[in-house]
């Protein structure tokens, strides 16, 4: 789990770059379309679109965007069409990688996605090559001093968490997704801030990376997924240790 991790503990720096929010909410805004397309508008009877809104929220989307994604997505402002996709690869390394994206145009995304991976040295493999190595888990994090290390620990234990750890700037808590809302609520309940909730797809064994030179490919390869406007989530089973990431600050 360290690899997701430390991954967890890169997308936290980066999110503190203001300079993405634009792209963070055009992508926010998919998953909330086709949440409302398929369950409806009304969060309250629609799981799914609840936790896209919350997304949303947590990255400080105005309401009126929300609401207007909704309204596409039910078909109040006309129809817009997106699909899910799932790529499944090899970074540099031998690392394996899930990516995940929403897509009005299949034709375009696919060779998109094949090129980045080869462009920087990894390869698209087939459907279901590397998904049995990753368990669906809800992960949640928080600012390491937003609480006290213990007493988080306590109210995500007693709430139905498998594991906490501490990555330096945050805690990251994971649990199955069968409880991933009671967790959540009681973290609320408890005021705790949060700093991102989502459910994830967490890798059961991780390939350790001691070369800097590598970690950097992996690195930018993960970066160029991110800034790929149909790809919503990347997850990679890489372990950099914290030497080798302090080389690349």
């Amino acid at each position: 789990m360290s690899g997701h991790s430390h991954w967890a503990g890169i997308k936290h720096k980066k999110a503190a770059n203001d300079a993405k929010r634009g792209k963070v909410w055009s992508k926010v805004a998919r998953m909330i379309i086709v949440a409302a397309k398929a369950g409806g508008g009304d969060p309250s009877q629609n799981l799914t679109l609840r936790y896209a809104i919350d997304k949303g929220k947590a990255a400080n989307m105005p309401k009126d965007t929300i609401e207007k994604a909704i309204k596409k997505g039910t078909g109040e402002l006309g129809a817009v069409n997106y699909e899910e996709i799932l790529y499944e690869g090899y970074a540099p390394g031998g690392v394996a990688i899930m990516v995940d994206g929403l897509t009005d145009n299949r034709n375009r995304t696919a060779p998109e996605i094949k090129k980045i991976f080869e462009k920087r040295g990894g390869s698209l493999g087939a459907s279901g090559c590397v998904a049995w190595m990753f368990d669906k888990k809800g992960v949640i994090t928080v600012k390491s001093d937003a609480i006290g290390e213990d007493d988080l620990m306590e109210i995500a234990l007693s709430a139905g968490a498998d594991d906490m750890q501490n990555l330096g700037e945050i805690f990251e808590i994971t649990c199955e997704p069968n409880a991933y809302d009671e967790l959540k609520k009681a973290l609320e309940d408890g005021e705790v801030k949060l700093e991102t909730a989502e459910l994830s797809m967490v890798p059961q064994n991780t390939v350790p990376v001691e070369d800097v030179d590598l970690a950097k490919r992996i690195l930018t390869l993960m970066d160029e997924f991110e800034d790929h406007d149909d790809i919503q989530n990347i997850y990679a089973n890489f372990d950099i240790p914290e030497e080798i990431l302090s080389q690349l600050d």
